[in-house]
């Protein structure tokens, strides 16, 4: 019942989301017209700065509070600066509000997501989990786009907004109603704010298995910049598509990362995470290097069904890594380590994005895109390279909050 409610609040939360980014693109142009690309842009490069600078810091500050006041707390001021959204006039506005949203959002995903492996304690309870979780990450970039059109038939874009604050106050409102367990403070004196902070990435640097999911997400960064940043251009100016198939594009990429979750908890029984995970690093650069060959060498008729396999050849191989990643650092972990440890997955996952969004976007503006997929392909393959030297074969033992680094190395072997 408690893994339940909170996989709700989720689902809605998430639906809201999607609400907010449809909104926010529409009210990016009303302020800022054609430079409105400019403007998401600017956003989104806000987002990530939050997501990396400030969620282990934050992490490092509520590591001792209760997690539902944290959790609460967030989703109030994340559904408070949703509710703004309709009422900003100038596009500072939005970076302002953007960049506390995300900062809540900073706070609240690392501790939900560290919350759940102390709920489902059973291996087999908490790989469902993952692949419902995987789940509502494709179906809400499916679902909430329809649901933001079919909307908009009846409604302005404002009142999207309000759709993106329910889901939130939804979430709270699941998370005050759970109960949660409780997590005992470390035995020993407190340790200090900095060694709070930096405590999840020297465990990612210290354990082999972490170090691998680390070029890992380097590897995931690569095609999904490629495919939310350039799609739009493959299907328009490369393929001379017409609009709605923009949406079948993308849709193509989500159901290949469907297709994985769905699968995944009997694919992971049966060859393990290291297996699975390596499989979808190997296939990574192969397709975004089929990419390429579309781009450079294929005719529009053919290109187009090419392009459609490549997408869902993509999604199932970033599925193939995302979906048991959190199995890694669960098995990495304590209960007392796993909030700073998910919190450095949560930083460092997105710092990748910080290369591989603008390397789509710029290389691909100036050299074209062949260009910016034959970059992407060979971080791709760098990503995959370091992932298959760092993985041993065989699982250390979790790193306490307390292990000294010499303990921790040792622990790593």
């Amino acid at each position: 019942m408690t893994y339940r409610r909170l996989f709700a609040a989720q689902i809605v939360a998430l639906i809201g989301t999607g609400l907010l980014t449809v909104a926010l693109g529409l009210l990016a142009y009303d302020l800022a017209g054609r430079n409105a690309g400019a403007v998401l842009g600017t956003a989104l490069t806000i987002k990530m700065l939050a997501y990396v600078g400030l969620a282990p810091v934050i992490t490092a500050l509520v590591a001792r509070l209760p997690k539902r006041p944290v959790l609460i707390g967030a989703d109030l001021v994340r559904a408070a600066m949703a509710l703004c959204l309709p009422f900003i006039t100038e596009t500072w506005q939005i970076y302002v509000v953007i960049f506390l949203l995300q900062s809540a959002s900073a706070t609240f995903t690392p501790a939900f997501q560290s919350l759940i492996p102390t709920i489902l304690k059973d291996q087999r309870d908490y790989t469902h989990a993952l692949s419902l979780s995987r789940l509502a990450y494709d179906m809400e970039a499916l679902v909430s786009p329809a649901a933001a059109a079919l909307l908009l038939t009846v409604l302005s874009y404002n009142k999207l907004f309000l759709g993106t604050v329910a889901g939130f106050l939804f979430s709270a409102f699941m998370v005050a109603i759970t109960v949660l367990p409780r997590v005992a403070a470390p035995a020993g004196p407190q340790s200090s704010v900095w060694h709070r902070t930096t405590l999840g990435a020297r465990i990612f640097w210290i354990d082999r298995r972490l170090r691998s999911l680390l070029a890992l997400n380097l590897v995931v960064a690569a095609p999904t910049a490629l495919v939310l940043v350039n799609t739009v251009i493959y299907v328009r100016d490369v393929l001379r598509r017409p609009d709605a198939d923009l949406a079948l594009a993308l849709a193509c990429f989500g159901i290949g990362s469907m297709l994985v979750a769905l699968s995944a908890p009997r694919i992971l029984d049966r060859f393990g995470d290291r297996a699975v995970m390596l499989t979808g690093a190997a296939v990574i650069p192969l397709a975004l290097a089929g990419v390429t060959a579309v781009t450079f060498l294929a005719t529009p008729d053919a290109g187009w069904w090419l392009l459609l396999a490549l997408w869902i050849l993509l999604g199932a191989a970033n599925s193939t890594i995302l979906t048991p990643s959190a199995r890694l650092l669960r098995e990495a972990s304590d209960e007392h380590t796993r909030p700073y440890v998910f919190t450095a997955q949560f930083s460092l996952s997105h710092a990748c994005y910080i290369l591989t969004y603008p390397l789509a976007g710029w290389v691909g503006a100036q050299a074209g895109l062949g260009w910016a997929a034959l970059a992407l392909a060979i971080i791709a393959i760098i990503g995959s390279a370091g992932a298959f030297l760092s993985w041993p074969r065989h699982s250390p033992m979790p790193i306490t909050a307390s292990a000294t680094p010499k303990e921790s190395v040792e622990h790593s072997r």
